[in-house]
């Protein structure tokens, strides 16, 4: 009798949670709520559990997770301890469980405002000329920051970072840094290398996770793309957007050329997909040959990593995760992050922040 009330109690935890997120997925007031009123506070528990542990928390619990659903039912099987309905209950209540964990640990940001909602910025719509004149400053910007090599101190970098966020204006809704809040290497990190990943937002424990195989001037780039994911960012292109932004306003040059030389391929995406093929030539031209050859060197050093098949299996996966939460261009939200930064005002920086 204990054991089916405790059951039932399970159960009936669970449904309650399915239906909050599934309320959160479609009623747009509970994901801005989720995102704004209960998730600063989950992050800031789930990050700190997370803190004690020099280990990523993210993996270990997917490992478990995989190794019990496949497991188990050949364990109770072979034992004869339960039949095939109560393994599949019990396999599927323990699937429902990580389903909720992810979306209330971090997956409702899915579903908040998106960037312009929030900000109350109007999207700016593709013009010219306009596009032109961001390139040229871009372009000069991308020169003179260049440096030949990059270093910087990983603390210094964390330290800067989180003040930098702490000073963006209240409407862009970010939850607030948190001093225990540091990057975690990921278990596996050739699996990672091998599709492409850099890094990712760990859902379960708040955990952001980095690729250790980073060159130096992708460290600062990534680092607060990913960090921009657990503030509670959910698209990748306003996270592209936080990084650019924060490292651009560093005090270090280093990190400052992380950041403008970070933008570039989606600068380049988005030239190539609006210019004649003469004018995105002479648009490369106008870079300094040192800066196009370390982008180069920066893709050759990820392509001998990269395994095709692989690479192309999780691309094509996470396309559709992305398009089942509601970003509906997929793998190509990355690039549209130049929208955003044409789109706000000159001086938006320096309104009042939090």
């Amino acid at each position: 009798m204990k054991t089916m009330t405790f059951r039932k109690i399970r159960w009936t935890f669970l449904g309650v949670c399915l239906l909050y997120v599934l309320g959160c997925r479609w009623i747009p007031a509970w994901g801005e709520g989720y995102a704004t009123g209960l998730y600063p506070y989950l992050s800031a528990v789930l990050s700190a559990f997370a803190g004690l542990f020099p280990f990523s928390l993210e993996e270990i619990l997917v490992m478990a997770v995989f190794g019990w659903v496949l497991g188990y039912p050949l364990y109770a099987r072979f034992r004869k301890r339960d039949c095939v309905r109560v393994i599949v209950r019990r396999e599927a209540e323990v699937l429902l469980a990580v389903y909720c964990w992810f979306y209330l640990g971090w997956g409702n940001n899915y579903y908040r405002q998106d960037f312009f909602q929030r900000s109350q910025t109007e999207r700016v719509e593709y013009d010219e000329r306009q596009f032109q004149e961001f390139l040229v400053r871009y372009v000069d910007s991308l020169n003179v920051s260049y440096l030949s090599s990059v270093s910087f101190s990983v603390d210094s970098l964390e330290r800067e970072v989180k003040a930098l966020y702490a000073q963006v204006p209240d409407r862009f809704g970010l939850c607030t840094p948190r001093d225990w809040q540091h990057p975690k290497q990921v278990l596996f990190n050739s699996l990672y290398s091998g599709v492409g990943v850099l890094g990712y937002m760990g859902p379960f424990f708040s955990e952001s996770q980095l690729n250790a195989e980073l060159l130096p001037v992708q460290y600062p780039f990534t680092y607060i793309h990913e960090y921009a994911h657990l503030l509670g960012v959910s698209s990748e292109a306003e996270a592209n957007f936080w990084a650019y932004q924060i490292c651009i306003r560093s005090a270090s040059p280093a990190i400052r050329y992380s950041g403008y030389l970070g933008l570039l391929p989606y600068v380049a995406v988005n030239a190539a997909a609006v210019m004649t093929e003469s004018d995105y030539q002479h648009f490369l031209s106008a870079i300094r040959p040192e800066v196009i050859r370390q982008w180069e060197e920066k893709s050759r050093y990820w392509s001998e990593r990269y395994s095709p098949f692989v690479g192309a299996v999780q691309r094509k996966v996470y396309d559709w995760f992305l398009k089942g939460n509601k970003i509906s261009s997929g793998h190509k939200n990355y690039a549209q992050v130049i929208g955003m930064i044409i789109s706000l005002p000159s001086d938006w920086w320096q309104e009042e922040g939090r």
